[in-house]
């Protein structure tokens, strides 16, 4: 189906889209669960196109739960997925983390973002988003946006096209000696 963007927010990964031009399709949408239910050790199911390869389904647990991953910067390539800048140790960038991320060993791989993470009723429990990898691919480690962000981000998005999060302006780096 051909698209268009609703909103957007980049520091929680997440988007809406708006299929154009349905004609007499019957779309069933996924239900949303309570993600703040979910449990280490949790069955669950990766949806995605890895690698182009359209509807592939992958299994694992839930292993780990709070997660914090960095946001994708807007302007900038990289995010979760690629290693960390160089910054200017006395003029760090502002950077934003995305809060309370669910863990998976499920296999996710490029082309995986975006895909629901399942549990074994059926129900969204996340949004497939990064993995941990020091060469791209797989290595064991997945992460999914959850339902609870879903359901907080994505009507703000539909009504305001855009997701404002409560900043204060304030960032912390390590003292390094560098720094000291």
């Amino acid at each position: 189906y051909k698209a268009k963007i609703i909103g957007s927010d980049p520091f929680s990964d997440l988007a809406v889209l708006q299929i154009e031009n349905l004609t007499n399709q019957t779309l069933m949408p996924l239900p949303l669960s309570n993600s703040s239910n979910v449990k280490i050790g949790e069955h669950v199911i990766a949806i995605g196109n890895p690698f182009g390869l359209s509807g592939s389904m992958t299994e694992g647990i839930i292993s780990g739960l709070g997660r914090v991953i960095p946001s994708q910067n807007p302007g900038s390539p990289e995010g979760p997925e690629s290693p960390p800048n160089q910054q200017n140790i006395l003029a760090p960038q502002a950077s934003f983390s995305i809060p309370e991320i669910i863990q998976t060993d499920a296999a996710i791989n490029p082309g995986n973002s975006g895909g629901p993470l399942l549990d074994l009723n059926g129900q969204v429990i996340g949004i497939n988003s990064a993995i941990f990898s020091l060469t791209g691919e797989y290595s064991g480690v997945g992460f999914a946006i959850p339902a609870s962000t879903i359901n907080r981000v994505v009507p703000v998005l539909i009504s305001e096209h855009s997701f404002k999060h409560p900043w204060i302006g304030i960032s912390g780096i390590d003292v390094n000696e560098q720094i000291a």
